[in-house]
C-alpha cells in the first residue's frame, strides 16, 4: 500500500502519463543462475496486462529506495520490469570487477528472460551512468528483440572518460571507488561519514603515491582502482574486453540518449551519436543544463525514456510530450541569457568555426594575433592549481561556478574580449590550440572558457585537459610545443555586454591528477617538480579557442586590451 502511494504522489508530482493499471506484483530476490553457477538478485514487477513487453535494467547500486519506486512507475505504464544487482553487489554472487562480466552476464539473464511465460518476445533497457554501460556491453548481441535503449548520462566508450586527454579522472574515478565501498557499511555509519565531509576521501585525493589512495578513502586496497592505474596507456590490452563502442554500428534498437552539458561522459556518449548516426540509425539526443545524477537530468530521463519505450517497445502512438525531449533528432538548452531549449536536425549542427586568439595584454578576439611576448606562469604541483566546478561525478560540486578565485592565482592565465555589442551564440565541439614553451618536457594544459557577465562574475561553460610528454607533443627547433585542446561541447548564448574568457593553467586537481613533471608511473609517482612555461600567442605561434558560432555570423567587437 505504501509503494502504491508513494507511487502515484510520485507521478502526479513528475507530470507523468496516466497509469495504465495499479496492478503490479513484485517478486524479489530471484535468484537468477548465470553461466557458471554465481546468482544474481533479481526483482521482477509484473503488471496485470497481457502480452506485455519487458524493460531490464541493471545496476551495481541496489534495488531498493529509487529503484523500487522506477520500477513500480514502469510498470503501471504497462511493462514487466526486472531489475537485476550486478555480480557482487546487493546480493548477487561473485566479485564486482567493473566492465568484465556485463556482457555474458546480461545475455544469461537475457536468456533467462525468454524462458519466462510472461515473456512477449520484445524487451528495452533503461538505465544512467554504469547502468547505461551494462546496455552497451549487452546491445549488439540482443538481436531483433532488443527494441528501445534508454541511455542515460553514459557512453559505450568506458575507458575515454577516465583517461580523457590522457590525463587520470581522480575524482570521478576515487570518489566512484568510495561510493561502491560505502554501500557495504551501516547506513547511520555512512550518514556520520557524509555529516563529516567525508574527510577520508578529501585526504585520499591529495594523497601522493596514487596506489594507496584508495585505501587511504576506503580502508581496503580497491582492485579496479588499482588496474585502472596500471593499464593507463592507449595501448594498454586490459581495455580491449572492457569497452563496448567497437560493435556500436552493430546496435540497430531506437536509442533514446539524454545527458548534461557538465556531464563526466558527454563528449563520449555525443561520439555515440553520431557513430549510430554514421551506422544508418535514428537515436534520439536531448543534452540538457545538468550535471551528473542531478535531479533535472533524472527527471528528464524518466519523461523521455517512457515516451520512447511507449513509441518503440510497445508501439504506442505517442501523444502529447511530457518532457523536454525532442520532436527532431535532437534537442539541446542553450545557457546564458537569452538561451533556452533548441530543435536541432542533427549533432553537431551547422556552424562556422571561428577562433578567437589570444593576445597581449590578456586579450581575446577574433581579430587576427599580433607580434607579441609569451606570457607565463609557474605551475608547483606540490600547490596544483585546484579545479570548480564543471563536470564531476557529484552533481553538488558540478556545473557552472563564478571562477573569480582560481582565476586570481598566479598560475592561471586569463585572456578576456572586450563586451560583446550583439549577442555570440555558441552550438557544438569546442577546441583549443595552445602554442608553449616548458622547461620540464611532462606536464599538462588546462583550457577553460567562461562567460563573463556584467558583475564580472566568471562562468565556466566548457573545458578540457591534455596531458603532454615528450612522445606525444614533440617540441619544434625552437622548443615550441604545439597542443591540441579538445574541451567538453556546449552550447551556450553570451550576451551582448558579457565578455567571453578563455583560462590557460597547468591542471585542475583533483579532477584529474596532477602531472608531477617527472614522467614517473602514474601510480607510484611521489617526486614533484615545479617548472615555468611560456604561453605564445604571436603570428608565428597563433594560440586559440575555436568555437563553433550559430549563424548568421555577425561582426563581433574585435578589441584587444584587456578590460578587467
Amino acid at each position: 500500500m505504501i509503494d502504491r502511494l508513494a507511487t502515484r504522489l510520485a507521478a502526479a508530482a513528475l507530470r507523468l502519463p496516466p497509469a495504465r493499471t495499479r496492478r503490479v506484483t513484485l517478486s524479489r530476490d530471484i535468484p537468477v543462475r548465470v553461466r557458471d553457477g554465481v546468482p544474481l538478485r533479481t526483482d521482477h514487477y509484473a503488471p496485470d496486462l497481457p502480452d506485455t513487453p519487458t524493460v531490464l535494467i541493471r545496476t551495481p547500486y541496489g534495488r531498493g529506495g529509487p529503484m523500487r519506486l522506477l520500477g513500480r512507475i514502469v510498470a503501471e505504464r504497462g511493462y514487466h520490469v526486472v531489475i537485476q544487482s550486478c555480480r557482487g553487489t546487493f546480493g548477487s554472487g561473485g566479485t564486482f570487477a567493473p566492465l568484465v562480466h556485463e556482457r555474458e552476464d546480461g545475455f544469461d539473464t537475457l536468456d533467462w528472460l525468454r524462458r519466462q511465460p510472461w515473456w512477449s518476445g520484445a524487451f528495452g533497457m533503461f538505465g544512467a551512468s554504469y547502468q547505461g554501460f551494462v546496455q552497451w556491453a549487452l546491445a549488439a548481441d540482443a538481436g531483433e528483440e532488443l527494441r528501445a535503449m534508454v541511455a542515460v548520462a553514459t557512453a559505450s566508450g568506458t575507458r575515454d572518460s577516465t583517461y580523457a586527454g590522457e590525463s587520470f579522472a581522480l575524482d570521478t574515478v576515487l570518489t566512484w571507488a568510495e561510493l561502491l565501498q560505502a554501500q557495504t557499511v551501516p547506513w547511520l555509519a555512512r550518514q556520520w561519514e557524509l555529516k563529516r565531509g567525508q574527510p577520508r576521501l578529501v585526504a585520499a585525493l591529495a594523497h601522493l603515491p596514487l596506489a594507496e589512495a584508495d585505501r587511504v578513502a576506503t580502508g581496503v586496497t580497491v582492485p579496479f582502482f588499482q588496474e585502472w592505474l596500471r593499464h593507463h596507456t592507449p595501448d594498454a590490452d586490459y581495455w580491449r574486453t572492457r569497452v563496448f563502442g567497437d560493435r556500436i554500428a552493430e546496435v540497430h534498437a531506437p536509442v533514446a540518449m539524454v545527458s548534461g552539458w557538465h556531464d563526466i561522459f558527454l563528449p563520449a556518449q555525443l561520439r555515440d551519436f553520431v557513430a549510430l548516426r554514421a551506422a544508418g540509425v535514428r537515436p534520439r539526443l536531448t543534452v540538457g543544463p545538468w550535471t551528473h545524477g542531478s535531479p533535472g537530468l533524472l527527471l528528464a530521463a524518466l519523461r523521455d525514456g517512457l515516451d520512447h519505450l511507449d513509441e518503440h517497445l510497445a508501439g504506442r502512438r505517442p501523444g502529447p510530450r511530457t518532457g523536454t525531449g525532442p520532436t527532431t533528432p535532437v534537442r539541446v538548452h542553450v545557457g546564458g541569457a537569452g538561451g533556452g531549449w533548441r530543435d536541432l536536425p542533427d549533432w553537431p549542427p551547422p556552424s562556422v568555426p571561428i577562433p578567437w586568439h589570444l593576445h597581449p595584454d590578456g586579450g581575446l578576439s577574433p581579430a587576427a594575433p599580433v607580434p607579441s611576448a609569451p606570457d607565463g606562469f609557474h605551475y608547483d604541483p606540490a600547490d596544483p592549481t585546484p579545479s570548480l566546478g564543471g563536470p564531476l561525478l557529484v552533481a553538488q560540486r558540478a556545473g557552472p561556478v563564478d571562477n573569480r578565485p582560481v582565476e586570481a592565482r598566479p598560475d592561471v592565465l586569463t585572456f578576456t574580449s572586450v563586451p560583446l555589442d550583439v549577442p555570440v551564440e555558441v552550438i557544438g565541439p569546442v577546441r583549443a590550440e595552445i602554442h608553449l614553451r616548458s622547461e620540464l618536457s611532462h606536464l599538462d594544459v588546462f583550457v577553460r572558457l567562461c562567460d563573463v557577465d556584467r558583475r564580472g562574475r566568471s562562468w565556466n561553460v566548457c573545458d578540457g585537459l591534455v596531458r603532454v610528454a615528450p612522445d606525444r607533443f614533440p617540441a619544434d627547433a625552437t622548443g615550441v610545443v604545439r597542443v591540441p585542446v579538445e574541451t567538453w561541447p556546449t552550447a551556450h548564448r553570451f550576451a551582448a555586454g558579457h565578455r567571453l574568457r578563455v583560462q590557460v593553467s597547468g591542471g585542475a586537481h583533483p579532477r584529474y591528477a596532477r602531472n608531477p613533471g617527472t614522467g614517473e608511473p602514474l601510480g607510484a609517482a611521489v617526486t614533484l617538480r615545479a617548472g615555468w612555461r611560456e604561453v605564445l600567442h604571436d603570428p608565428q605561434c597563433p594560440s586559440a579557442v575555436v568555437l563553433p558560432i550559430m549563424p548568421p555570423v555577425t561582426q563581433l567587437s574585435v578589441g584587444r586590451k584587456n578590460p578587467s
